[in-house]
């Protein structure tokens, strides 16, 4: 028969290990600075929980974030980031199955290896603005838009106030 010690060395045990073994690794994000802007917490309660095929959520570290896939290159949204002003980096528009239209302003981080590069998707004219970050791990197995466009309507909760002009690709 265990002694009262024992029983409670022997709980605290067990639930130590059941606390490691629930607790999945979240993924470091920085929090953007107007992640306090309610229609973030919108925003990322409407986001998916799958990306593709084999993109699951995972953790996050900060408000008005989530991320997707393997929480070491994982594809992160960040909700309140700087609205961009006018660019002449790449803006696409991009629909949604649902007809939801939104547009992006992409850049590779490598613009000289675009193949091996991570890349950043921020919305252009909405307000708070969306940054959707695909590491080059991700980006290398799927095309990285292919799942840009099940985040519009997340993201169209965001207002509207400009659109992409002129050339588009």
């Amino acid at each position: 028969m265990l002694s009262t010690r024992s029983r409670l060395r022997a709980t605290v045990a067990v639930a130590a290990l059941l606390a490691l073994g629930g607790c999945a690794q979240a993924v470091p994000v920085t929090v953007a600075p107007h992640a306090t802007d309610p229609v973030c917490a919108d925003v990322v309660l409407s986001t998916p929980d799958t990306l593709g095929d084999d993109l699951e959520r995972v953790d996050t570290t900060s408000q008005a974030t989530t991320a997707w896939g393997d929480p070491h290159a994982a594809v992160v949204l960040r909700c309140g980031v700087e609205p961009l002003g006018p660019t002449t980096d790449r803006c696409v528009t991009v629909e949604a199955p649902d007809g939801t239209s939104v547009d992006w302003v992409v850049v590779a981080d490598d613009p000289q290896d675009e193949q091996g590069s991570d890349w950043t998707f921020t919305t252009y004219g909405r307000v708070p603005a969306v940054e959707v970050r695909v590491p080059a791990e991700v980006a290398a197995t799927t095309s990285s838009t292919s799942f840009v466009d099940v985040l519009g309507p997340a993201v169209a909760q965001a207002a509207v106030e400009r659109s992409c002009v002129g050339l588009t690709g």
